[in-house]
Parts: C-alpha cells; structure tokens; sequence
C-alpha cells in the first residue's frame, strides 16, 4: 500500500491493564485495525503517566505493578481512519482518542524500498 502526503493519525491511549473478553485492550485494537486493512499500528509503553483519575502511574522500581499508559498509533489516509473510529466505540471505555492530521514523508517497508510489503 502507497502511503505518502496527507494522513490522519488515530492514537488511543489506555492503560496497560486494560482488557476485552480476557485479551489485552491495546492487542485487541491494532488485530481489528489489522482487520481493517489499515497501514500499520504500533503500540508503544509509557514510563509515566496520568489519566482522568488523577494518579500517577509510574514504571519505578518500587511501583512494577502500577497500570502504565499505553498508546495505540494508527496511520492511514483520512478516509480509512475515520472509517475505524466507529470500531473503538464499544472497546473504549475509559482512555483518550485523537485524531491529527499528519505529512507522511517516508514509508519504508522491511525490503527497505518505500512501499516495500512490510
């Protein structure tokens, strides 16, 4: 897939915690984008982190077992994006989703030539 000027950038950030039906939240969003034949997703760990509860989550030795944030980044043309919001609805209960509009300057898949199958 050609992925190259325009984008939309679709982040969800959630705890690590978080679950649907026994399955981690940030596993069952980037398989259902896979589904949707969205670009890519990448879900990156956060070291430290607050929410709408106010505590602060840390990955502190003394606090391993705290809920760290987690975002799920999604990047695709704004048509298919939007299409996949819906799908978020009944996943996210409580957690943050944004929507910027991004320049995708360079897409490299693994055969290192851009648009390469990754």
């Amino acid at each position: 897939m050609r992925l190259h000027g325009n984008a939309l950038r679709l982040t969800v950030v959630i705890g690590e915690s978080d679950t649907w039906h026994h399955r981690p939240l940030y596993s069952e969003v980037v398989h259902r984008a896979r589904a949707a034949g969205l670009a890519g997703a990448s879900v990156f760990r956060g070291i430290e982190g607050f929410g709408a509860s106010s505590v602060v989550h840390t990955s502190r030795l003394l606090s391993l077992g705290e809920d760290l944030p987690v975002s799920v980044v999604i990047v695709d043309s704004e048509e298919r994006v939007r299409a996949f919001v819906p799908e978020l609805d009944e996943l996210i209960g409580g957690g943050l989703v944004l929507l910027d509009e991004v320049e995708v300057v360079r897409r490299t898949g693994r055969g290192g030539e851009p648009g390469a199958a990754e």
